[in-house]
C-alpha cells in the first residue's frame, strides 16, 4: 500500500498483541473514499493464522434490527450450543432462528461476544466491520458492547467509518487522513493504463486532494 505506514503499523501491533493472547479493537475513520476499506483488506491479509469473520453496513437494511451482526456472526452458528441457554435464546431470537419476546440487548451484546470468544478459542479471530456509519442500530449496540470486553479473547475486532458516532466513541481509533501529493500522484500513476499529460495529472491530484 502507498503512503500507508503509519496506519499498516498500527494494524500490525493489533494482530501482534491478539497473538500474544491480547484481544483489541481499533476503529479506522475518514471520509468517503479515503482508503478505509483498503486498510480493512490489508489487516485480513495481514491476518495469517487467523480465522476471517467480515460484516458492512447497508443503507437500505438500516432498519432490520441485527442484520449486521447476524452476518458477521454467521459462520460461527454451529458454536451456538456451547453458550449458556440464556444467551444461546436470546441470539436465537435475534437472529429469526427461534420464536420470542424481543431479546434482552445485553444477553445479545453477551451472546454475540460468547460465540466469538467460541470461534477464537483453537485460532485468533479477525472480525472486520465496514462501513459502520450504516449499521443498523441494534448491530452496533452489540458491537460495541463486544469492542469493550475483547481483552481476555484472541479476537482482533476493526471496524471502518466515516464517523466514530456515539456508540463507537472512547474506542482506540485510527483517524485515516488523505494521502499526500506525492503518495496521491505515485498512486494514481500505477493505476492508470496509459501514461497522462504532466499537467493533467497534477490537475488529478489537486483536485481529488489526496483522496
Amino acid at each position: 500500500m502507498i503512503g500507508r505506514e503509519r496506519e499498516r503499523e498500527v494494524l500490525d501491533r493489533l494482530l501482534d498483541g491478539v497473538r500474544g493472547g491480547r484481544g483489541g479493537v481499533l476503529v479506522a475513520d475518514g471520509e468517503a473514499g479515503v482508503g478505509k476499506t483498503a486498510l480493512l483488506d490489508y489487516a485480513v491479509e495481514a491476518a495469517r493464522g487467523f480465522r476471517i469473520a467480515r460484516t458492512s453496513g447497508v443503507e437500505g437494511e438500516m432498519e432490520l434490527p441485527f442484520a449486521a451482526v447476524q452476518q458477521l456472526c454467521s459462520p460461527f452458528l454451529d458454536c451456538l450450543e456451547r453458550l449458556p441457554q440464556p444467551q444461546h435464546e436470546a441470539l436465537g431470537v435475534a437472529f429469526g432462528l427461534i420464536t420470542g419476546p424481543a431479546p434482552n440487548p445485553f444477553l445479545v451484546g453477551l451472546a454475540v461476544l460468547g460465540l466469538l470468544a467460541e470461534a477464537a478459542a483453537e485460532q485468533p479471530l479477525m472480525a472486520v466491520v465496514d462501513d459502520a456509519q450504516w449499521l443498523d442500530r441494534a448491530s452496533a449496540r452489540a458491537l460495541a458492547f463486544v469492542a469493550r470486553r475483547l481483552l481476555a479473547e484472541k479476537i482482533a475486532l476493526v471496524i471502518a467509518a466515516r464517523e466514530p458516532g456515539d456508540l463507537l466513541a472512547g474506542l482506540p481509533e485510527l483517524h485515516v487522513l488523505s494521502l499526500g501529493h506525492r503518495d496521491a500522484r505515485t498512486l494514481l500513476e500505477s493505476a492508470l493504463p496509459a501514461r497522462l499529460d504532466d499537467h493533467v495529472l497534477e490537475r488529478i491530484v489537486a483536485e481529488t486532494r489526496g483522496n
